[in-house]
């Protein structure tokens, strides 16, 4: 076994003391991916610059009076990862911040926390990692570490004006952070040290809301090593809760995004669970709650818009949760908000903003919000969830609940949930209820920043030189614009469609658009590829007639799933509705302004109350030739991959990004994808044997028969089924028996939307299904692959370290190509390790704060050579394939030759926020940050069509 060292890379400065600005460098595209987008057609501007982590010592003085008179960029510090479960949502959150409040204006300086509690600088392209495990074993060469955590916040009072804590959980919600900032009296986002403690804890928050005269959940406390069963069971006779089955959940006292969250059954079942929490170190206080069977859940983010220390919160539109069981009887579920379903966009939740309840329990919620943030003392921002119960629970109906805030003549409203740093994810409650109510993303951060500058008489300097920068340079960009007289260019990014990667093409579109809305010079609208019939009916797969294509409005973009935004689109325009959410709307509105208006920071809003447009497919095309735009296809698979949507714009003469309509035909299928490099052999390219089998046949043939044929013809003992022509992980599974592939093919039959983890032979995960079932499958070899670990601690305990055995040589990568067809430039490969089971799961490649991937390959795994020889088959296969514009190739990679077994190609490949393509490029020499990079692709689509 070998223990594996990183090359040593020069570490960042940073100076303790000194103030300073942090560095000015734009990021310009690679050399090589610069050449690519040379003969584009001339529509680009200048990238916003991406501002460095923490700048050098070149930069100092910028604090002075004359600059302040004339404006100057505020410097923010933006601190995420921490000790708890929920860093790899921390990292999401900051990254979405980043995005979002970065500019010239705005300095923002990135820092990390690790599960150690060690205080790191780190770089912007950090924050675009999937999970904090991509990097915290290069942490001791790629950034600078502090001694201890008061170096770390005398650093950050010496060299940022204000913090923005982005950590979730434990040390960033608990006050903990909030704390140390205090006494080295730096100015900070959020609630103070002493309000967080109080109310980040579930119980003590409840003993509060219950003081405050709330209605509350009644709860029974489990404390380590003082659970007394019989104390628990005479709390179930209390509320009238059968002790052997009655239903509760089991949840951390401190701990949010759901994390440990279940359902019990009975006092013995809740101890068990609870004591299970405890022992898996997730908190050592556990609650546990009366399930509230029947109910709403909501969810409501308010925002203090007051002057100085005088709290004047605002409560914007608040969002009901609904959910949703998988449909199968035979899998036991209970429909509980938990950790997938928060941030894995499947059909299992829903979400309404504004809710389906009456008005007056709208305004229930808002008021109890408002008086909840007041009471417990929350500054700036906050999230607050509760329950609506239309029908009467018996172990609330008491006569002393009577007087209580939250009883409404159409049901009971309570308050259970507070959360000091809610979710900033680009789809997040935050922004999906902000913009309900006119507020971009950009907005809603910096008004909190803004209010938050406000609050410190230390930084009102500061921020009305801010300010005044702002303002020069909006009016510096209007004047452009009308000396110019020049027209913005449209550009189009659909997405969605109708297979089994519609959620993750809503992601990547999403990410897409909201990257691209950045350039002055786009005006960008984001469509939505449905079935003509909506999701809910039948529909034929195969026409392009039986697609429409909806142009949405900003807030409509920003929901879970693509059923979601499609009923949004027809709740949009149903009249009763529109009349309802108008009113709400207005009146959130005419509260914010009421406020906002007398802050002379606040810019006003800037996101329009708009209607979605339906059309045909075909209508859509001719409206984008008609507005002579760029379609940016994010569409995976169906008709998004096959060629249909790229033969329609091409034969429009509409340029589009990505391959052309036979390129994309033959990477769709996988068979014909790997006859097309067949004879490259020679060189150093190989492909896996593969039999295909109709659905159908399995479905009414031998399974024993089948398996021993499929043995027989592959040479292999176990297999790896996959559909012909879905992506994304979904219906991918080992199979290492005849009693797998029954498994696999009874589910098939049943139309099961999913298979529950650990229902195969081998361990694995949940794994999404297509539905409807594929029409025919791939069979082929299962290719055993090195395990590589990644530890937290050496043999000396004193590094993070990765651990290679090196006995098979081939391991899986994959790779992201851009250019112009014939001459694809590889970006540098991305080892996939899978964190459980033997396929890569659908949270792995998505879900933010899950999966592993090594960009580039460590030097130690594969060595320089080995790397050019696998860039160039990569190169070679995308040039043979005719690729053009981007796409990815999933490999296995010899690491001593580096030569590649092709494993498929995707033409649309993934673009969420958290996709390894945004790691790849930020790896190339300069790094390329997410918006540029996107822009290239669509300057490489103008490219082609001129």
């Amino acid at each position: 076994m070998l223990l594996l060292s990183l090359a040593q890379a020069p570490p960042l400065l940073l100076p303790a003391t000194t103030p300073r600005a942090p560095s000015r460098r734009r990021e310009p595209a690679s050399a090589s991916l610069r050449r690519l987008a040379s003969r584009a057609r001339g529509v680009s501007v200048a990238p916003r610059p991406v501002r460095a982590v923490v700048a050098g010592r070149e930069a100092e003085g910028m604090a002075a009076a004359g600059a302040e008179q004339e404006g100057r960029p505020l410097r923010v510090g933006l601190v995420c990862g921490g000790p708890s479960a929920e860093r790899g949502i921390s990292l999401n959150s900051a990254r979405s911040v980043l995005d979002h409040i970065q500019g010239e204006d705005l300095l923002v300086s990135c820092y990390y926390i690790d599960c150690g509690m060690n205080a790191y600088g780190i770089s912007p392209a950090q924050l675009y990692s999937n999970t904090p495990s991509d990097f915290d074993f290069k942490l001791e060469s790629l950034a600078q570490e502090f001694r201890s955590l008061s170096e770390f916040t005398e650093h950050l009072a010496a060299n940022v004006d204000i913090v923005f804590p982005v950590i979730h959980g434990k040390f960033g919600e608990d006050g903990s952070i909030q704390e140390l900032l205090e006494k080295t009296n730096v100015p900070f986002v959020g609630t103070p040290s002493n309000e967080c403690r109080r109310a980040f804890d579930k119980h003590s928050a409840s003993i509060e809301l219950n003081a405050q005269g709330f209605l509350t959940v009644p709860n029974f406390l489990v404390e380590k090593d003082k659970l007394a069963k019989s104390e628990l069971e005479q709390w179930f006779q209390s509320i009238n809760l059968n002790k052997e089955n009655g239903k509760v959940v089991v949840k951390p006292t401190r701990a949010g995004s759901s994390i440990g969250v279940v359902v019990a059954y009975g006092a013995n079942d809740a101890a068990e669970k609870a004591e299970g929490i405890i022992s898996e170190g997730i908190d050592d206080k556990v609650i546990v709650e009366v399930f509230l069977e029947g109910g709403c859940e909501f969810t409501a983010i308010v925002i203090d818009v007051g002057t100085a220390n005088t709290s004047e919160p605002v409560v914007l539109l608040p969002t009901e949760v609904e959910l949703q069981s998988s449909g199968n009887n035979d899998i036991q579920e209970d429909t509980i908000f938990n950790y997938r379903r928060k941030y894995l966009p499947t059909r299992q939740v829903t979400y309404h903003t504004p809710p389906r309840f009456p008005p007056e329990v709208i305004g229930c919620i808002r008021q109890g919000v408002s008086l909840l943030f007041r009471h417990l003392g929350l500054r700036d921002f906050a999230r607050i969830d509760g329950w609506f119960l239309p029908t009467p629970v018996s172990t609330l109906s008491s006569g002393e609940n009577g007087g209580r805030f939250g009883n409404t003549e159409y049901g009971t409203v309570l308050f259970t949930d507070i959360n000091l740093i809610s979710g900033m994810e680009q789809t997040s409650f935050l922004f999906q209820q902000a913009s309900k109510v006119g507020f971009s993303h950009s907005r809603i951060l910096r008004t909190i920043v803004q209010h938050a500058c406000s609050r410190f008489p230390s930084l009102v300097p500061c921020n009305n030189s801010w300010t005044a920068l702002s303002r020069k340079m909006q009016s510096a960009k209007q004047a452009e614009v009308i000396q110019n007289g020049t027209h913005k260019q449209k550009a189009f990014v659909i997405f969605g469609g109708d297979t089994s990667e519609r959620q993750v093409s809503l992601m990547s579109g999403t990410n897409v658009w909201l990257n691209l809305q950045g350039f002055e010079d786009l005006d960008v609208t984001p469509c939505l590829l449905t079935p003509a019939n909506g999701y809910s009916s039948s529909h034929n797969q195969d026409g392009e007639s039986s697609r429409d294509v909806w142009t949405l409005p900003y807030s409509l973009v920003l929901r879970h799933t693509t059923e979601e935004v499609h009923a949004a689109c027809l709740e949009a325009i149903e009249p009763e509705r529109v009349e309802i959410t108008s009113r709400l709307r207005d009146q959130v509105m005419k509260e914010l302004e009421q406020a906002l208006s007398k802050q002379d920071w606040f810019a006003g809003f800037d996101i329009a109350d708009e209607q979605p447009t339906k059309y045909s497919l075909q209508q859509w095309i001719d409206h984008v030739k008609e507005a002579k735009a760029v379609v940016f296809v994010a569409v995976h698979g169906g008709i998004g991959e096959d060629g249909t949507i790229q033969l329609m714009l091409e034969s429009a003469g509409v340029p589009y990004t990505g391959p052309g309509p036979i390129a994309s035909r033959t990477c769709m299928d996988k068979v014909a994808t790997s006859l097309a490099v067949d004879h490259l052999a020679g060189y150093g390219i190989h492909t896996i044997p593969k039999g295909v089998r109709e659905t159908d046949e399995l479905l009414s043939s031998s399974l024993v028969d089948i398996w021993n044929d499929l043995k027989s013809k592959l040479q292999t003992e176990t297999v790896c089924v996959k559909p012909a022509r879905d992506g994304c992980s979904t219906g991918v599974a080992r199979l290492c028996c005849p009693e797998d592939l029954e498994v696999y093919v009874t589910a098939l039959r049943r139309k099961l939307q999913r298979l529950p983890a650990n229902c195969l032979s081998r361990a694995h995960g949940v794994i999404e299904m297509p539905v409807p079932p594929p029409e025919s499958l791939i069979f082929e070899p299962f290719i055993e692959t090195d395990e590589i670990i990644i530890s937290n601690k050496s043999r000396d305990d004193s590094a993070r370290h990765l651990v290679w055995k090196g006995e098979k040589e081939w391991l899986e990568v994959t790779v992201g190509v851009v250019g112009k067809c014939g001459e694809m430039h590889s970006l540098n490969p991305s080892i996939t390790v899978k964190e459980s089971g033997d396929i890569l799961s659908l949270e792995e490649k998505f879900q933010g704060g899950t999966g592993i991937n090594l960009t580039p390959p460590p030097a130690t795994i594969m060595s320089e050579d080995a790397l050019r020889k696998c860039k160039s088959c990569i190169e070679m296969m995308a040039n043979t394939l005719g690729l053009e514009g981007f796409s990815r190739i999933d490999a296995f990679v010899n690491v001593r030759n580096g030569e590649v077994l092709l494993i498929e190609v995707n033409t649309v490949p993934g673009m969420t926020p958290s996709t390894v393509l945004i790691h790849q490029a930020l790896t190339e020499d300069p790094p390329i940050y997410p918006h540029k990079f996107f822009r290239t692709l669509l300057d490489l689509a103008f490219a082609r069509a001129n």
